[in-house]
């Protein structure tokens, strides 16, 4: 399967395309006119303009654009074989976007979009390919108000992780994966072509210098900076640790000129829903992660 390069300007419809000039060309208007909501493909396509495919693995990317009236309506990117990620569909573009995606001889494993979307498309793809859809996860994006720090605020401060702490950086991020179920290989040898690569991390550590904390953060794009992850190793939790290091690098985008600053939290944790909540963050939309089995697996 290779992307479809059937474009012509001003003709409706879905087009796609493996370049990520083109796609910006043409969907980076759109992705920008509603940051919070299209971090993840702003962030995404970032990432692939500035380190290319290496940064993915060297995995294809298909990337595409709904337009009506010379106007984008929607966009969705995936890596094959990766699964499917788009923006906010109604359910006749789910629709559609199905019969393309079917007729181009795409396979996907999973999907991932807003929940109305998700269902749409969902029952587009079943109607389309016999495919059942399971949840995997809930993820709730939420969007920061006004940033409240934590009171009491723990002893300590925040600062800049060091090319010298890389070890412990990745140690805590394969332990974050870990926590999250996330399937990734993170040593020195895959840490370019991980989503945690190309993140700025902040630690929190103690008055006697020791990191108990750490958060990273996504360039930003589009006036949107995304906090990602967060994470403090068990044995130190509940100490107010993250809700400080959060504090921190929401202040720091703030100040970098970041006009939106967004993150993801799991929809069934009440703790890390509730700490983000008292930090100023308000819930945007939910966000549903689909796995998808096909006839012949059932």
């Amino acid at each position: 399967m290779h992307p479809d390069d059937s474009y012509r300007s001003g003709s409706d419809g879905w087009h796609l395309t493996g370049d990520v000039g083109e796609f910006l060309g043409h969907a980076g208007e759109f992705l920008r006119s509603r940051p919070a909501l299209h971090t993840t493909p702003l962030s995404v396509t970032e990432k692939l303009r500035v380190l290319g495919t290496a940064a993915y693995g060297g995995r294809t990317p298909v990337l595409g654009w709904l337009e009506r009236a010379g106007e984008v309506r929607a966009a969705f990117h995936r890596f094959l074989p990766a699964g499917l990620s788009v923006t906010s569909l109604t359910p006749g573009q789910a629709e559609e976007l199905a019969a393309h995606l079917r007729a181009l001889g795409h396979t996907l494993p999973s999907l991932t979009a807003d929940e109305p979307t998700a269902l749409a498309f969902a029952e587009a793809w079943r109607r389309h390919t016999g495919a059942l859809a399971t949840v995997r996860v809930r993820l709730r994006l939420h969007r920061l108000g006004t940033l409240t720090p934590p009171e009491p605020f723990p002893a300590g401060r925040g600062r800049l992780a060091g090319a010298a702490e890389h070890h412990r950086l990745m140690r805590w991020c394969r332990e974050f994966a870990a926590d999250v179920a996330e399937d990734v290989v993170i040593d020195a040898a895959s840490w370019a072509g991980t989503r945690f690569a190309e993140k700025q991390y902040t630690f929190w550590e103690t008055p006697d210098g020791t990191p108990v904390s750490m958060a990273g953060v996504n360039p930003i794009v589009g006036g949107q900076a995304r906090i990602d992850p967060v994470y403090t190793p068990a044995h130190l939790r509940g100490r107010g640790y993250a809700a400080a290091v959060t504090t921190e690098v929401g202040r720091a985008a703030l100040a970098a000129g970041a006009t939106e600053v967004v993150l993801y939290t799991n929809a069934a944790n009440p703790t890390s829903n509730a700490l983000y909540r008292r930090l100023g963050y308000r819930p945007l939309t939910d966000v549903l992660v689909h796995d998808f089995a096909y006839p012949e697996e059932t």
